[in-house]
């Protein structure tokens, strides 16, 4: 079962940024808001997908306490974009204004791309729709090669990854590959 969970001020953004995921994760998925995930919800739970949000909303920066729990979270959790910057908050990284929106070609780990994208190839186009970064938690290991800053990372003994480009938009293998493996 995965647990989707939504950073979602405002429930018609989750159109944009949640729907999407449940239709690519199409089965055995439930989604709960942020605030109403329960330790019930994570122990029935096999995966996690913390997905993003708009631009404007850093709603989930004041309440990161709710995400305590992933320190402690021995299963696989995939954050996307805002899910990407939860998980760095929480192991300590810091958020730094950089915005960009559209379409980049990035060059990724090979580990990486053989794990998650359809290609082998280890430039992708991805689709970014970001404020803000977060910066790289001790803990983690940059897995892009292309931007001084982290667009992808992996925990260094847990399968917790963060993505900064939204693959629910360009590159739904990635959330495929990340529920079957």
């Amino acid at each position: 079962m995965i647990l989707i969970i939504s950073l979602c001020n405002e429930r018609l953004h989750e159109n944009e940024f949640v729907k999407p995921v449940e239709k690519i994760v199409k089965i055995s998925f439930f989604t709960k808001r942020y605030k109403d995930v329960k330790e019930g919800d994570l122990k029935k739970a096999d995966k996690v997908i913390i997905c993003g949000t708009s631009l404007q909303d850093f709603e989930y920066t004041q309440n990161l306490e709710l995400f305590s729990w992933i320190k402690e979270f021995k299963k696989p959790i995939l954050g996307i974009c805002a899910g990407m910057q939860v998980i760095g908050l929480t192991y300590g990284g810091k958020l730094i204004d950089e915005k960009y929106v559209g379409t980049h070609f990035s060059n990724f780990t090979p580990e990486f791309v053989n794990k998650f994208f359809e290609e082998s190839e280890s430039l992708q186009e991805v689709y970014y729709l970001h404020n803000k970064i977060v910066t790289l938690p001790k803990e983690f290991i940059k897995l892009n090669e292309t931007l001084s800053y982290p667009t992808a990372f992996k925990h260094k003994s847990k399968e917790i990854y963060g993505v900064l480009f939204h693959p629910e938009v360009l590159n739904i293998g990635l959330i495929k590959n990340f529920v079957k493996n």
